[in-house]
Protein backbone atom coordinates (compact mmCIF):
# COMPACT_ATOMS: atom_id res chain seq x y z
CA UNK A 1 0.00 0.00 0.00
CA UNK A 2 1.12 3.51 -0.96
CA UNK A 3 1.28 5.82 2.20
CA UNK A 4 1.11 8.78 0.44
CA UNK A 5 -0.70 10.52 -2.64
CA UNK A 6 -0.39 13.24 -4.19
CA UNK A 7 -2.33 15.75 -6.70
CA UNK A 8 -1.70 19.19 -7.98
CA UNK A 9 -4.61 21.85 -7.83
CA UNK A 10 -4.26 24.77 -10.18
CA UNK A 11 -5.70 27.88 -10.91
CA UNK A 12 -4.79 30.80 -12.75
CA UNK A 13 -7.30 34.65 -13.06
CA UNK A 14 -6.73 37.92 -13.60
CA UNK A 15 -5.63 40.10 -10.58
CA UNK A 16 -8.91 42.88 -11.51
CA UNK A 17 -11.47 39.40 -11.69
CA UNK A 18 -10.08 37.56 -8.28
CA UNK A 19 -10.07 41.63 -6.80
CA UNK A 20 -13.77 42.50 -7.91
CA UNK A 21 -14.73 39.00 -6.86
CA UNK A 22 -16.27 37.86 -10.28
CA UNK A 23 -13.23 35.29 -10.49
CA UNK A 24 -13.65 32.15 -12.24
CA UNK A 25 -13.74 28.73 -10.26
CA UNK A 26 -12.47 26.45 -12.32
CA UNK A 27 -9.28 24.84 -11.82
CA UNK A 28 -7.63 21.54 -12.75
CA UNK A 29 -6.55 18.79 -10.61
CA UNK A 30 -3.70 16.86 -11.78
CA UNK A 31 -2.70 13.29 -10.45
CA UNK A 32 0.66 11.56 -11.34
CA UNK A 33 -0.49 9.29 -13.68
CA UNK A 34 -1.28 12.45 -16.52
CA UNK A 35 -4.82 12.48 -15.68
CA UNK A 36 -6.02 16.17 -15.53
CA UNK A 37 -9.62 16.41 -14.20
CA UNK A 38 -11.24 20.16 -14.62
CA UNK A 39 -12.17 20.95 -11.47
CA UNK A 40 -14.76 24.22 -10.11
CA UNK A 41 -16.71 25.30 -7.09
CA UNK A 42 -20.54 23.93 -6.94
CA UNK A 43 -22.83 25.54 -8.74
CA UNK A 44 -24.50 28.07 -8.32
CA UNK A 45 -21.67 30.41 -6.97
CA UNK A 46 -20.53 32.75 -9.74
CA UNK A 47 -18.04 32.00 -11.86
CA UNK A 48 -18.76 27.59 -11.56
CA UNK A 49 -18.81 25.24 -14.16
CA UNK A 50 -21.51 22.94 -13.42
CA UNK A 51 -20.08 20.48 -16.09
CA UNK A 52 -17.06 20.33 -13.77
CA UNK A 53 -16.43 17.85 -10.67
CA UNK A 54 -17.01 19.70 -7.37
CA UNK A 55 -14.83 18.96 -4.57
CA UNK A 56 -18.00 17.82 -3.22
CA UNK A 57 -18.37 15.54 -6.15
CA UNK A 58 -15.61 14.41 -5.96
CA UNK A 59 -15.48 13.20 -2.26
CA UNK A 60 -18.73 11.12 -3.00
CA UNK A 61 -17.07 9.74 -5.49
CA UNK A 62 -13.99 8.60 -3.40
CA UNK A 63 -16.36 7.12 -0.86
CA UNK A 64 -18.43 4.91 -3.73
CA UNK A 65 -14.64 4.03 -5.54
CA UNK A 66 -12.98 2.93 -2.31
CA UNK A 67 -16.46 0.59 -1.22
CA UNK A 68 -16.97 -0.73 -4.86
CA UNK A 69 -12.94 -1.72 -5.23
CA UNK A 70 -12.71 -3.43 -1.65
CA UNK A 71 -16.29 -5.08 -2.82
CA UNK A 72 -15.02 -6.36 -5.30
CA UNK A 73 -12.45 -8.26 -3.99
CA UNK A 74 -14.32 -9.28 -1.31
CA UNK A 75 -16.95 -10.49 -3.14
CA UNK A 76 -14.71 -12.91 -4.93
CA UNK A 77 -12.94 -14.21 -1.89
CA UNK A 78 -16.80 -14.79 -0.99
CA UNK A 79 -16.97 -16.92 -4.23
CA UNK A 80 -19.30 -14.58 -6.24
CA UNK A 81 -18.64 -13.43 -9.63
CA UNK A 82 -19.28 -9.83 -10.08
CA UNK A 83 -20.27 -8.92 -13.92
CA UNK A 84 -20.96 -4.98 -13.44
CA UNK A 85 -21.32 -2.50 -10.39
CA UNK A 86 -23.45 0.45 -10.52
CA UNK A 87 -23.45 3.04 -7.16
CA UNK A 88 -25.74 5.64 -7.39
CA UNK A 89 -24.39 7.74 -4.73
CA UNK A 90 -25.12 10.90 -3.24
CA UNK A 91 -24.16 13.37 -0.47
CA UNK A 92 -25.98 15.15 1.98
CA UNK A 93 -24.25 18.74 2.97
CA UNK A 94 -25.77 20.46 6.40
CA UNK A 95 -24.84 22.75 8.75
CA UNK A 96 -22.78 21.56 11.82
CA UNK A 97 -23.05 23.03 15.65
CA UNK A 98 -20.83 25.77 14.32
CA UNK A 99 -23.28 26.74 11.79
CA UNK A 100 -20.63 25.58 8.76
CA UNK A 101 -21.21 23.69 5.85
CA UNK A 102 -20.28 19.83 6.22
CA UNK A 103 -21.03 16.82 3.96
CA UNK A 104 -23.34 14.78 6.55
CA UNK A 105 -24.26 11.62 5.15
CA UNK A 106 -22.71 9.51 1.81
CA UNK A 107 -25.23 7.44 0.56
CA UNK A 108 -24.63 4.41 -1.32
CA UNK A 109 -27.18 2.55 -3.48
CA UNK A 110 -24.53 -0.09 -5.67
CA UNK A 111 -26.69 -2.53 -8.35
CA UNK A 112 -24.49 -5.03 -8.60
CA UNK A 113 -24.68 -7.86 -11.21
CA UNK A 114 -23.31 -11.69 -10.70
CA UNK A 115 -22.75 -14.64 -12.69
CA UNK A 116 -25.12 -16.55 -11.45
CA UNK A 117 -27.24 -16.60 -8.24
CA UNK A 118 -26.05 -14.78 -5.25
CA UNK A 119 -26.89 -15.89 -1.70
CA UNK A 120 -28.05 -12.16 -0.11
CA UNK A 121 -26.98 -13.16 2.97
CA UNK A 122 -23.43 -13.41 1.61
CA UNK A 123 -23.48 -9.93 -0.82
CA UNK A 124 -24.68 -8.19 2.48
CA UNK A 125 -22.17 -9.73 4.40
CA UNK A 126 -19.36 -8.32 1.67
CA UNK A 127 -21.14 -4.47 1.36
CA UNK A 128 -20.48 -4.47 5.59
CA UNK A 129 -16.84 -5.78 5.04
CA UNK A 130 -16.47 -3.44 2.11
CA UNK A 131 -17.62 -0.85 3.97
CA UNK A 132 -14.88 -2.01 7.29
CA UNK A 133 -12.22 -1.87 4.60
CA UNK A 134 -12.95 1.03 2.74
CA UNK A 135 -9.96 4.12 4.53
CA UNK A 136 -11.93 6.70 2.36
CA UNK A 137 -15.53 6.09 4.46
CA UNK A 138 -13.16 5.65 7.33
CA UNK A 139 -11.54 8.81 6.91
CA UNK A 140 -14.34 11.45 7.24
CA UNK A 141 -16.44 11.99 10.02
CA UNK A 142 -19.88 11.79 8.05
CA UNK A 143 -21.93 9.26 7.94
CA UNK A 144 -22.12 6.59 4.89
CA UNK A 145 -25.07 4.41 4.72
CA UNK A 146 -24.71 1.61 1.95
CA UNK A 147 -28.27 0.51 0.48
CA UNK A 148 -27.95 -2.45 -2.26
CA UNK A 149 -30.36 -2.46 -4.92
Amino acid sequence: MTDRYTAVIAWTGSAEDHRSGRYSRVHEWRFDGGTVVRGSSAPPVPGSDPAAVDPEEALVASVSACHMLWFLAIARKHGLVVTAYEDDADGQMAKNEAGKAWLAVVTLRPRVTFEGPADPAIVEQAHHEAHAECYIANSIRGEVRIEPR
